[in-house]
């Protein structure tokens, strides 16, 4: 089979997009995906046993609503043209496209037409996003031509995947009927993410949050929250992985806070490093404000941090409440600073507490991982 993956993300760094390409070629499918480019890339490059069409560079600084889009219009045209170009050489079986943003799926006008099955894979529910990202409410208009940008995107694709049920429950009450549409989590690859020998040994307590540098995943919040302990508990630090809109004024934060010495932003590092990383890591931290988007949106580290037999502390968001209970994480109540802090100390002094929590999250994952769940999208390519 021949399939393609496009993603306005940087392929090597995005667990969820990987996860299907990898599967794919690891069981003899042919598998191109286009994407984003960083500075000293290839433009064609391969990496394990995928092919990597680099489109377009992107630098994450975008301040304002029409910058972003331009630059997602511009990744649109020359997907297209991309998609075009290759499909003359050959049709491509599956088209999926991973949103954001919805209306990259058009992208694949041409080889829809010649035949291709298209699949719509949302990772992010864009019109709550958006509003989150740029601050716009539910009533505007920008929001509502986003709503309808999603109806008209979900109504070109043959299929839809969606990132997790609550969001699922909101798709099919406005754009797509449910017999098009499938939930797919954010699992854990344990090809990846799986226990393993420690290189660290020098008597630090060490909290890690990796991810994006955005507003809603409240990684202020920690910053503030680890201010209050750091005195206390000298060997303690707290190390930051990611990128974002949030960079520059988090790195404020903690020169603000003189927090230089205990608080580390360590950049943005490929899938398999930060694996490594997440494997040194006392425990792991995930502070997403529970308000509009970040209330409903998957935190992929959660289970990869489960997988990796390290004890997660997170924020009461209704998603990973509906997923997960207080016997697999600790949860702390969202964007209030004392209760973080406050559960940061419990956790560095009880390590009866931590093992506990491990055993009860590994439970989880045994039966929630991409190990287990990948047929379920080998029988939707199969179907469609």
């Amino acid at each position: 089979m021949k399939v393609c993956m496009v993603a306005y993300t940087y392929y090597e760094a995005d667990n969820r997009v990987r996860r299907y390409a990898e599967a794919l070629a690891q069981r003899g499918d042919e598998v191109d995906v286009f994407a984003l480019k960083r500075q000293g890339q290839q433009k064609v490059d391969e990496l394990n046993g995928v092919r990597i069409h680099r489109l377009q560079t992107r630098v994450v600084n975008e301040s304002a609503p029409l910058t972003y889009l331009v630059k997602l219009l511009l990744f649109m045209f020359r997907t297209a043209i991309s998609l075009t170009r290759n499909c003359m050489k050959g049709r491509y079986d599956v088209i999926h496209v991973h949103s954001v943003p919805d209306f990259e799926v058009f992208s694949a006008l041409i080889p829809r037409l010649l035949g291709s099955k298209v699949i719509l894979d949302i990772h992010d529910i864009v019109p709550e996003f958006y509003a989150s990202k740029f601050h716009k409410g539910k009533n505007s208009m920008v929001f509502k031509t986003l709503v309808l940008v999603e109806k008209l995107s979900t109504r070109f694709s043959n299929h839809v995947i969606i990132a997790n049920h609550i969001w699922y429950d909101t798709l099919i009450s406005r754009s797509v009927t449910k017999d098009r549409c499938t939930v797919i989590l954010n699992y854990p690859d344990l090809s990846i993410f799986r226990k393993q020998p420690r290189t660290r040994h020098d008597g630090k307590f060490v909290m890690a949050y990796p991810g994006s540098l955005n507003w809603h995943q409240g990684v202020d919040v920690a910053i503030k929250a680890f201010a209050r302990i750091s005195e206390k508990y000298p060997q303690a630090e707290f190390h930051i992985y990611g990128d974002g809109k949030e960079l520059d004024a988090l790195l404020k934060l903690i020169k603000e806070l003189n927090l230089g010495e205990k608080v580390f932003y360590k950049g943005l590092v490929p899938l398999e490093e930060i694996a490594q990383v997440m494997a040194n890591t006392d425990l792991g931290i995930v502070p997403k404000r529970a308000l509009s988007f970040g209330n409903e949106a998957f935190s992929t580290k959660i289970p990869e941090f489960m997988a990796m037999g390290i004890p997660v502390l997170a924020s009461d968001t209704m998603i990973d409440r509906y997923y997960f209970n207080d016997s697999q994480i600790m949860f702390f109540k969202s964007d209030d600073v004392d209760d973080l802090a406050s559960k940061m100390e419990s956790l560095i002094n009880d390590k009866d507490l931590r093992k506990s929590l491990v055993e009860n999250s590994g439970a989880y994952i045994a039966e929630n991982n991409w190990d287990v769940k990948r047929n379920e999208y080998f029988e939707l390519i199969r179907s469609l």
